[in-house]
């Protein structure tokens, strides 16, 4: 058997789930340090608008720091006329930064 591990076998149902969707999604992937986000299109297979806390230099933590993350891709995707969107949270539990940045996106104006 394959060594995959829970994120992953939560991912592939995730994914399938979605590729039936005409939304662009909002892909979620957070490494220890930093958390990133995406818009992408299935239809055109191109990323649309892209987002993360790498450049950020402030003391705040990794929870807020994803709420920013959400913050800034909802605009990038209002700029682009994008206001409705799947989200994507590749595999991971829907809890801390997965949920900040959700709640940030969500704030500033995307729906999902």
């Amino acid at each position: 058997m394959k060594n995959t591990t829970l994120r992953e076998r939560r991912h592939v149902k995730i994914r399938a789930k979605m590729r039936n969707n005409d939304k662009p999604r909002l892909i979620v992937f957070k490494s220890i340090r930093y958390t990133y986000v995406q818009l992408f299109d299935d239809k055109t297979g191109r990323v649309v608008a892209a987002s993360s806390d790498i450049k950020d230099s402030s003391k705040a933590n990794k929870v807020d720091k994803a709420k920013a993350v959400g913050t800034d891709i909802a605009k990038k995707a209002l700029e682009k006329n994008i206001t409705e969107v799947a989200f994507d949270r590749n595999g991971y539990k829907y809890h801390g930064r997965v949920k900040a940045l959700a709640d940030g996106a969500r704030s500033a104006g995307l729906k999902f």
